[in-house]
Order: structure tokens, then sequence, then C-alpha cells
């Protein structure tokens, strides 16, 4: 029996509930939706801790400017409108010549792992723990059809 190689791409649960983002091209930027709403996790007020699975199937990088920067951010108001909010991790996906790798991004597998906790700056204490998470994708560059990814949270 011969030893065989970790698998080349890692899996994770997948759970409904923890689904942050489900197919569908994204060319502006905006705040990610399943089922054509606005996504906000509810994570209670403690420590929570996971992985973000984003799965992209498409990205545009044919012009040579275009950045996709997909965010996980934390908030205390779960409208994100009146809260204090932070990014809690991001990921830069793009054009080599805008994210600064030697290679441009292509579809597959990627995975952030996060907490929710961090300092605020903005009166609370270090180490708050942001109640409502939601992903943002920020999209930059000359875009014609953007990028196209499923997103869920994986506990660690």
């Amino acid at each position: 029996m011969g030893y065989t190689s970790a698998k080349a791409r890692p899996s994770f649960t997948f759970d409904a509930n923890l689904e942050m983002k489900d197919a569908g091209l994204v060319a502006a930027s905006a705040a990610a939706t399943v089922d054509s709403a606005a996504k906000v996790l509810d994570v209670g007020t403690g420590l929570f801790e996971g992985n973000i699975v984003i799965d992209v199937t498409a990205i545009e990088v044919d012009t040579g400017n275009e950045i996709y920067s997909i965010a996980l951010e934390g908030s205390n108001d779960s409208g994100f409108s009146s809260g204090t909010e932070v990014e809690l991790c991001m990921l830069r996906l793009g054009d080599s010549s805008t994210t600064g790798t030697d290679v441009d991004n292509v579809v597959g597998r990627y995975t952030l792992p996060f907490n929710n906790r961090q300092p605020s700056g903005t009166g609370f204490s270090d180490g708050y723990c942001w109640r409502y998470l939601r992903l943002y994708t920020t999209v930059a560059g000359t875009i014609a059809t953007g990028i196209n990814y499923t997103a869920w949270i994986s506990k660690h």
C-alpha cells in the first residue's frame, strides 16, 4: 500500500445556514446576496472562528487592470447602516498587475481563516466580538463580465 498525497482541493462541510453568497456574477461593488437578498449572519456576541470558503467559477482578467476584493466585514448593527464596521479578512483577486503577484488569479477554491474578535478603535474595548457578518465585494478596473463565485463559512 503506497502513500497518496493530500487532496488537491480541500473540502469543507457546507451548511446552508452559513452560506454567504450564492452563484451570480459580480461586476460592480456590492454586498453579497443569497436568493437575491443581502446576506447578514448573526454569530452572537461571543468568539466565532471559521473559514470563508470561496469557490470562483469565472474571473475576468482580460484587460490587465481588474481587481476584486472580497472582504468579510463585521458590525454591531445588523443592517450595516448605522453601526461600526470592520474588515475581518480580505481576499484580493485579479490581474497580476493589480494584485502584486506573478500570475493572474484563476478559477478555483480559496479559503480564508478568520475570527470575529478585533479591536474597534471606536470606544469598544480591545477584543470586541463583532456580532454580524457579511461579505462585500469591491470591483475595480475595466470590467466587462466580472467575477462569479459562491461563498460560505465552515467551522475550523
